[in-house]
């Protein structure tokens, strides 16, 4: 069983940046499928990206692609998220998911089996 630790969120400015970590202890990471996911106050979770385990084939919503990036660090057993040009509509909880069964990822949270605790990203002027 594997358990996933978010960090990196905080404040920032709308056009500035931040890298989310997904690391992960009690299983290797390389071995699932990864997805981050947001949620705001009063909406539903939604799919951000997510990348396969073998192949590492990555996924964005069409809210993020271009500014969003999905990466594994299999050394470090670490899955990260580079956001960059954020916009206040981007402020929410992420979280990340692992599923040991998905092989290319989803952008749905419904397959994935394993959570993190989440990390606040506010985007504010």
């Amino acid at each position: 069983q594997v358990q996933l630790v978010e960090s990196g969120g905080g404040l920032v400015q709308p056009g500035g940046s931040l890298r989310l970590s997904c690391a992960a202890s009690g299983s290797t990471l390389a071995a699932y499928a990864i997805g981050w996911f947001r949620q705001a106050p009063g909406k539903e979770r939604e799919g951000v990206s997510c990348i396969g385990k073998s192949s590492g084939s990555t996924y964005y919503a069409d809210s993020v692609k271009g500014r969003f990036t999905i990466s594994r660090d299999i050394a470090k057993n670490t899955v990260y998220l580079q956001m960059n040009s954020l916009k206040p509509e981007d402020t929410a909880t992420y979280y990340c998911a692992a599923d040991l069964q998905l092989t290319r990822g989803s952008l749905s949270p419904r397959p994935y089996r394993y959570w993190g605790q989440g990390t606040q990203v506010t985007v504010s002027s």
